[in-house]
């Protein structure tokens, strides 16, 4: 049985920052995204904290884990990823456990670890109501791409498609036509490293952030993710922070309350724990 890190009630007493963080590349990262900047006798030293197929896959430094374990233990973190269920479990961060995390884009919430049914019926409901089916448009990406640069198609949880790709022998504007045809059925397309994620409009990180929110009686709420899936929850957030890298600084996204970062890669991680704990200190001291 794991203890939560912060309170889980509204009116619980003191005021509650509640942090909602993307993880891939954002605060964890591949050997691939790494991108350390410093003589190899330098490097920070790495924790890894997912592996599959008993090989090691996510890192972060330790110093962050060292931080995110503070931040865990100090406000409502809410870990919130694209991911499936499956593939969030293969996760191990350092810190109490969360008690909430947000899984599929925000088509999961989990409490204490299981699916929030109310929150699965609030979700279905939108989607049957605002957006073209997953058939529809899990049709038209196996016909529109190319079997000489797809690798694999995948649908997650019942919720959305993504391809994995040969992204150098992707042809220029495919994403761009893609994103076009899916926007005008209330989709949307975002390209993250070999993938190419098809996710429906109303399927969003920002309204599960403010769901949790709502729960926990937070009176802050600070947010951190580095691509478009990230984009409306950074808006939602009272503050928030970005990458230097990433399918956000790779567009020129900004926002008055967001920031970048200055550090790439798995420093950028530690950068942005570091501005989190910052806020969330400031608004315990205020």
């Amino acid at each position: 049985m794991t203890t939560p890190a912060a309170p889980t009630e509204a009116g619980a007493g003191a005021p509650v920052t509640l942090v909602a963080s993307d993880l891939d590349r954002t605060l964890i990262y591949s050997a691939a995204a790494l991108r350390l900047a410093v003589p190899d006798a330098e490097a920070p030293r790495l924790l890894c904290v997912e592996v599959y197929d008993r090989k090691p896959l996510s890192y972060l430094t330790e110093t962050a884990a060292e931080l995110l374990g503070e931040l865990a233990r100090t406000t409502v973190f809410v870990p919130t990823t694209t991911r499936t269920r499956e593939q969030y479990g293969r996760i191990h961060l350092p810190g109490p456990a969360p008690r909430f995390a947000i899984c599929a884009n925000g088509g999961h919430l989990l409490v204490d670890g299981e699916s929030d049914p109310g929150w699965r019926r609030q979700v279905a409901r939108r989607l049957a109501d605002e957006c073209a089916s997953l058939a529809e448009v899990r049709a038209h990406l196996l016909a529109a791409a190319d079997p000489a640069w797809l690798l694999k198609e995948r649908v997650a949880e019942d919720l959305f498609a993504y391809l994995v790709v040969e992204r150098p022998l992707l042809p220029g504007g495919w994403v761009e036509e893609l994103g076009e045809w899916a926007r005008t059925r209330g989709w949307t397309v975002s390209l993250q490293g070999r993938k190419i994620y098809a996710v429906p409009g109303p399927l969003t990180k920002s309204a599960a952030m403010e769901e949790v929110a709502r729960r926990t009686g937070a009176t802050l709420t600070l947010a951190a993710g580095d691509s478009l899936l990230d984009a409306d929850l950074l808006l939602a957030a009272d503050r928030a922070w970005r990458p230097a890298h990433g399918e956000l600084a790779d567009s020129g996204w900004s926002a008055p309350h967001a920031e970048a970062t200055v550090a790439h890669g798995v420093a950028a991680g530690e950068e942005i724990l570091r501005h989190l704990l910052r806020a969330a200190g400031e608004a315990r001291s205020s």
